[in-house]
């Protein structure tokens, strides 16, 4: 976790190039708009390795990027089980990536890995669906259901810092 953070998130999918940076670019934008930059650490990795250091699929960079979310800085990696340790959340896009992680997960942190998507308010799909291998509208859909999930998500980890005492209840 980076110096100063209160709470960490790690956002997951199968190769890191689609839906967990969307969803981490959309999540560090959300922060940085209600001045909590640096209060929650963020990052994201996939289930596989097979697109390690490379940057987010181009699709996913210019749908993010018409909405106003940068990923470029962003790079693949693996899950490690030293991040069930370091990361306070998990979450997964889907059931598949759900399952691999549970596996992966030591006992003691199997509770830190959930679905983003229980956090939706409006959206009822309990996935993200992978846009990857489907048309470009398909990143669209990814970004609405993320957004929707990076909402709720805030507002509970702004309810879990403010409840620790470790968060202003003003912000």
């Amino acid at each position: 976790m980076s110096s100063g953070a209160l709470y960490s998130v790690l956002f997951c999918c199968m190769g890191n190039i689609c839906r967990s940076p969307t969803a981490e670019g959309v999540m560090r934008a959300y922060l940085d708009r209600h001045g909590w930059a640096g209060r929650v650490h963020l990052d994201s990795a996939g289930t596989h390795g097979w697109h390690a250091g490379e940057p987010p699929d181009p699709r996913a960079q210019r749908h993010a990027a018409a909405r106003g979310y940068d990923l470029s800085r962003l790079r693949a990696r693996r899950v490690e089980v030293a991040d069930f340790v370091r990361f306070d959340l998990v979450l997964a896009m889907d059931e598949e990536n759900l399952a691999a992680l549970r596996a992966l997960a030591p006992a003691e942190h199997e509770d830190k890995v959930q679905l983003l998507m229980r956090y939706a308010r409006r959206h009822r799909s309990p996935i993200v669906p992978d846009p990857y291998y489907g048309p470009a509208a398909g990143f669209d859909v990814v970004l609405d259901y993320v957004e929707d999930a990076c909402e709720g998500l805030l507002e509970h980890v702004r309810g879990l810092l403010v409840e620790a005492g470790n968060f202003p209840v003003k912000t």
